[in-house]
C-alpha cells in the first residue's frame, strides 16, 4: 500500500498537550508541516513567521472552559491578521449553537472531540479547498471587473493580473515580454488606465515600423526647416505623452545607435527636437514591449545592457495561448459574439467538437490568430453553430515540402533566398509568423530580407 502524499501546512492550537500530540501523530502522515501550541498568545508571532493552509483552533481554553468566548476572540484576531486563512474550530462539548456562531464569525468548519480520524482529515481538506475555490473565484471576478478588456481566468493570466494590479499605481518602467499576438499593448493600456496618469494621454509607438532616418523626428519632434520636407514644427511622441504613458512596442528592433539616443533621453528626462538646441523636460511613464530575447541580444551585442536596466524595473512575461488553454473557450465565445454582431449573423455558438478542435491547436499566432480564425468562420459559416469544418487549422507544410524542385540549388544563398521568399508569401508578408516558421528572430529575418532585396 502506497504512502499518502504529504502537502500543505497546518497550525493546531489547544491548551491540552495530549490533544496536540494525538492530532499531530495522525495528521503528520498527510501534511508536510504541522505546528502546534498550547498557548494562543503565540498565534500572532507564529502566523508572522510561517504560512499555513489551515488553523485548527480550540473553542474553549482554561480561562473560559465552556462558553467558547476565548475561542471566538482568537478566531476574530486570526481573521484580522489574515482574512483568507481557513480556521476550523474544535470543541469537546458538541454545542451546535457555539459551532454555528463560530461559522457566522468566519470559521470555515468545526470538529468535535474526540474526533473520528477520517472525518477530521476530510474536514481539514475540505476547508482548505473551499477557501482556495472562494479565493480563486473572488480574485477572478475582481480582475474581470477591473480589467474588462483583457479576457482570461487561467492561472497564468491571474498571475499577470496580479502584477498589473500591484504596479499600475506606481511610476515604475515596465517591460512586457511575449510572443506576437499575446496582447502586450492591451496590458500596457490596462496599466495606464489604472495608474495615477490615467487622465493623461496613452501614446503608442511601433518601433518596428519606424525607419532609422525618421526615428529622432518621430520620437523627439523637429523644427521647421530641420531637413527636407520639414515644412513646419512637429511635436514628437515623447512630448505628446507628457503627463501620461509612452508605450514603445517592438523595442528589440532598434539598432544599437538608436538605442543610445533613446537611453540618453531616458536618463536625462529631456529631449531635443531635430534642428533645435533647446532641451525640453519630459514627464512620462515608460512601458516597452518585445517578442525578442533581450538577454540573448545583449550577449550578441545587439542590445545595450544599460538600456535594458533602464526599461525593465518591472518585467511582465505574457504567456502564449498554448500555455493558457483554459482561456480559449472564453476568447472564442467573446469573438463569436463580437463578429456575429458585426456581420449581423445569427449564430448560436460552437459544437462541442469545435471547442475540442480549438483547444487542441497550438496557436502559433496566439490570440490574434484565434481572433482572425473566428472572424473568418463567422463570415463563411452557413449553419447556426460553428463546427470543426468552419476552421482552417492545418499545420504548415514541412520545410522540405515547401522547397520547389525548380529552384537553382547551385548555391546555398539562392536556396535560402527562395525559401524565405516562399515562407513570406505563405504568411502574406507577416514578419513574425515567417520568422517563427524559419526558426529565426525577427531581427535576423529583417537582415536577410535586406540582404536579398526581398
Amino acid at each position: 500500500m502506497s504512502k499518502p502524499q504529504k502537502s500543505g501546512s497546518i497550525l493546531i492550537v489547544d491548551d491540552h498537550y495530549d490533544i496536540l500530540v494525538a492530532a499531530k501523530l495522525f495528521l503528520k502522515r498527510y501534511f508536510a508541516h504541522i505546528e502546534t501550541s498550547t498557548d494562543p498568545e503565540r498565534i500572532p508571532s507564529i502566523l508572522a513567521q510561517h504560512t499555513f493552509d489551515v488553523v485548527v483552533l480550540d473553542m474553549n481554553f482554561t480561562k473560559d472552559i465552556s462558553s467558547g468566548k476565548e475561542g471566538f476572540d482568537w478566531l476574530q484576531r486570526i481573521k484580522n491578521l489574515d482574512a483568507t486563512l481557513p480556521v476550523v474550530m474544535m470543541t469537546a462539548y458538541g454545542d451546535i449553537q457555539l459551532a454555528i456562531k463560530a461559522m457566522k464569525m468566519g470559521a470555515t468548519d468545526f470538529v468535535l472531540k474526540p474526533w473520528d480520524n477520517e472525518a477530521f482529515l476530510k474536514t481539514l481538506r475540505d476547508a482548505i479547498q473551499k477557501e482556495k475555490n472562494e479565493l480563486s473565484e473572488t480574485t477572478t471576478n475582481n480582475y474581470q471587473q477591473k480589467f474588462p478588456t483583457i479576457i482570461g481566468e487561467s492561472e497564468p493570466m491571474l498571475a499577470v493580473f496580479n502584477v498589473v494590479d500591484k504596479i499600475a499605481a506606481t511610476d515604475a518602467n515596465v517591460l512586457v515580454l511575449g510572443e506576437n499576438g499575446t496582447g502586450k499593448e492591451l496590458i500596457a493600456k490596462a496599466i495606464h488606465e489604472h495608474s495615477n496618469r490615467s487622465s493623461g494621454p496613452f501614446v503608442s509607438v511601433d518601433l518596428g515600423s519606424i525607419s532609422a532616418s525618421l526615428f529622432e523626428s518621430e520620437l523627439f519632434g523637429h523644427k521647421k526647416g530641420a531637413f527636407t520636407d520639414a515644412r513646419e514644427d512637429r511635436v514628437g511622441r515623447f512630448e505628446l505623452a507628457q503627463g501620461g504613458t509612452l508605450f514603445l512596442d517592438e523595442i528589440g528592433n532598434l539598432s544599437p545607435h538608436l538605442q543610445s539616443k533613446l537611453l540618453t533621453a531616458l536618463q536625462s528626462r529631456k529631449i531635443v527636437r531635430v534642428g533645435s538646441t533647446k532641451e525640453i523636460p519630459i514627464d512620462i511613464r515608460l512601458i516597452c514591449a518585445t517578442n525578442m530575447s533581450l538577454p540573448d541580444m545583449i550577449s550578441k551585442k545587439e542590445f545595450r545592457q544599460d538600456l535594458l536596466y533602464r526599461i525593465n524595473t518591472i518585467e511582465i512575461d505574457l504567456p502564449p495561448l498554448r500555455e493558457r488553454k483554459g482561456d480559449i473557450v472564453l476568447l472564442a465565445d467573446h469573438y463569436l459574439k463580437q463578429y456575429s454582431e458585426k456581420y449581423q449573423k445569427k449564430l448560436e455558438g460552437f459544437h462541442k467538437n469545435a471547442y475540442l478542435e480549438l483547444k487542441a491547436y497550438n496557436w502559433p499566432g496566439n490570440i490574434r490568430e484565434l481572433q482572425h480564425t473566428i472572424e473568418r468562420a463567422v463570415i463563411m459559416s452557413t449553419m447556426p453553430m460553428l463546427s470543426t469544418d468552419d476552421f482552417q487549422l492545418k499545420r504548415q507544410a514541412s520545410d522540405a515540402e515547401t522547397l520547389d524542385d525548380s529552384w537553382d540549388t547551385s548555391t546555398l544563398h539562392e536556396i535560402e533566398k527562395q525559401h524565405i521568399k516562399k515562407v513570406m508569401t505563405t504568411h502574406d508578408g507577416n514578419i513574425s509568423l515567417a520568422a517563427e516558421q524559419l526558426g529565426i528572430t525577427r531581427a535576423s529575418l529583417y537582415r536577410r530580407l535586406k540582404k536579398y532585396g526581398l
